[in-house]
């Protein structure tokens, strides 16, 4: 008979059910089947909730980064995450950084953005100028959607109004400003948007298609900056002149750039996923960011103080949340916020930012030196020995000699097992 993955009725069935037909389609082993329909630490009920057809949950490796100090005060910061290196750079930057007194952060409010598309205008400048008339209207119907919102201290704050060209002709984008609070704030966003949509069409004559909130939330950002004393970076406060010169090659060259900024991320996305909150908006808007000048930069800035030491600084949108969504129901998210021991969103966002200062603090550094891969594949070492088949002893042991060697390799690591073996 031949597969279709064409199923009727799929999320209906039991999560029994729907492992059954995962392991005749894809013809899996009993032991296979095994690693399905079972939670760690999200038990399987909960995550049947969470999304949809769920057959079981995916674990990734939770590491704990040291030496952070944010504005004064020792934290603990938890990062998930599969890549070999990261937790362990992080630390070793975080403890550099501590000859300067930490990292120093601030944010602005969290203000999320929702747009408003208006098309089919003959007159966009003059439809521009009817919609910004309704100001004050539009705010107090904005607030209507979400009195709690408002309540805590959030709501609408401002609108701005932008004619833009298309290739299907002149647009006009209306722009809602909401401070959400420590919500992330899709949703709250969105439902202003929806309710508004109307009335943009009535005052301007046009048609509305899209009503949605915007991942570049660059009204929402968080800052992080430190100082390293020459004298507290290894090998030695020669190696500042190269890390600035691989900076300054990033800010310069996109190609450079996004392996860079890819780097920052690798700070901050564990953060993000760790605390349930939406790992691909923060990415889009990260990137987005970067190139906001019409040329994708480097998201953070280095550069020698007159007394030789180095700063770093960083500003990027980080449109984090501590209620709603998986950080209010993922069991883990909620333990990591308490170990983070965050007020608010901003403070969320802001030690995050810091993650990613210091991440990109480490490769530099690394860059500068040793070069990346050397201390990327000694970390790596270990999962080598591991694929090749190794267990217990034998992958310390295939692990060590591989560095010895400077041999990180599949070949390699399965002669030594082999050897060992005999």
């Amino acid at each position: 008979m031949e597969k279709t993955s064409r199923v009727s009725g799929f999320h209906k069935k039991s999560i029994g059910e729907r492992i059954q037909f995962l392991k005749e389609f894809a013809e899996l082993s009993g032991e296979e089947t095994s690693l399905f329909g079972k939670g760690g630490t999200l038990d399987m009920e909960t995550a049947d909730r969470m999304i949809e057809n769920v057959i079981g949950t995916f674990e990734l490796p939770l590491g704990l980064v040291t030496n952070m100090q944010v504005n004064g005060r020792d934290i603990l910061v938890p990062l998930a995450i599969e890549e070999s290196s990261v937790v362990a750079a992080l630390s070793n930057a975080s403890k550099m950084v501590r000859s300067g007194g930490g990292y120093f952060t601030s944010s602005s409010d969290p203000v999320m953005i929702a747009q408003i598309q208006a098309v089919n205008l003959t007159d966009p400048f003059a439809a521009k100028l009817k919609i910004l008339e309704h100001r004050e209207e539009i705010i107090e119907m904005a607030n209507e959607q979400d009195p709690v919102l408002v309540k805590l201290g959030g709501g609408c704050r401002e609108i701005e109004v932008r004619v833009i060209d298309s290739l299907k002709g002149p647009m006009v984008i209306t722009h809602i400003m909401v401070d959400t609070r420590d919500a992330m704030g899709a949703n709250a966003v969105n439902t202003m948007a929806e309710a508004l949509a109307p009335y943009i069409e009535k005052w301007t004559g046009g048609k509305v298609f899209l009503r949605i909130l915007s991942n570049l939330a660059d009204r929402r950002i968080a800052r992080a900056r430190c100082l390293v004393k020459k004298d507290a970076i290894t090998p030695g406060p020669e190696i500042i002149d190269g890390m600035i010169q691989a900076w300054a090659f990033a800010d310069a060259d996109p190609y450079r750039a996004a392996t860079n900024n890819k780097g920052i991320m690798n700070g901050i996305s564990p953060v993000v996923i760790a605390t349930g909150n939406d790992f691909r908006a923060i990415e889009a808007g990260a990137h987005a960011y970067a190139g906001r000048t019409g040329q994708y930069r480097a998201l953070a800035k280095w550069e020698k103080n007159a007394e030789g030491d180095l700063e770093g600084s960083i500003e990027l949108p980080l449109a984090m949340g501590l209620v709603g969504g998986a950080t209010a129901i993922h069991p883990m998210a909620k333990l990591i916020v308490k170990i983070l021991d965050v007020r608010s969103a901003s403070e969320l966002a802001e030690i995050t930012a810091a993650v990613g200062l210091g991440q990109n603090l480490a490769a530099l550094r690394a860059l500068a030196g040793e070069g990346i891969q050397r201390g990327h594949m000694s970390l790596h070492a270990k999962n080598i020995a591991i694929m090749v088949g190794a267990t217990g002893d034998e992958i310390e042991k295939v692990a060590n000699q591989l560095k010895e060697e400077n041999k990180i390799r599949v070949d390699r690591a399965e002669e030594i097992l082999q050897s060992l073996r005999k």
